[in-house]
């Protein structure tokens, strides 16, 4: 049987279980994901087996203007993911802050990085992406 991993938001009503972690993590300096976590960059990291254990109810969703829906808690406005419009809420990426516990994730990379804030310095050996991975 596989190891579980839970995740919660900050007050505690939304809780989560997942299975597994993708191979690729990254921290992306988009300016979305910078406004959405309110830090300099966001890391989310795509999940096997997510189950929603409680609060699902509470989750919101913001649309942005290129299409991909970003999850938060309405209860304590935490940050909870990302997914692209019309994937299902169970195949989102899930910002790794938000795990209750160590989890097995290597962050690989930094993407989006044309879009970095101008007083966070990229100073570790991780590979620079301007755009995307694929670009």
């Amino acid at each position: 049987m596989p190891e579980t991993y839970r995740g919660s938001c900050l007050c505690g009503e939304v809780r989560f279980s997942v299975t597994g972690f993708s191979q690729q993590a990254a921290h992306c300096h988009c300016s979305m994901c910078r406004k959405f976590h309110g830090a300099a960059f966001g890391t989310l990291v795509e999940v096997s087996d997510l189950n929603w254990l409680s609060g699902e109810p509470l989750i919101r969703e913001f649309r942005a203007d290129n299409g991909t829906l970003r999850s938060f808690c309405s209860q304590c406005g935490s940050s909870l993911g990302f997914r692209a419009e019309g994937t299902d809420k169970k195949a989102m990426e899930i910002a790794i802050a938000c795990f209750d516990e160590p989890i097995p994730v290597q962050i690989d990379a930094h993407i989006y990085t044309r879009y970095r804030a101008n007083w966070c310095e990229l100073s570790d050996d991780l590979p620079k992406f301007a755009e995307g991975r694929d670009e």
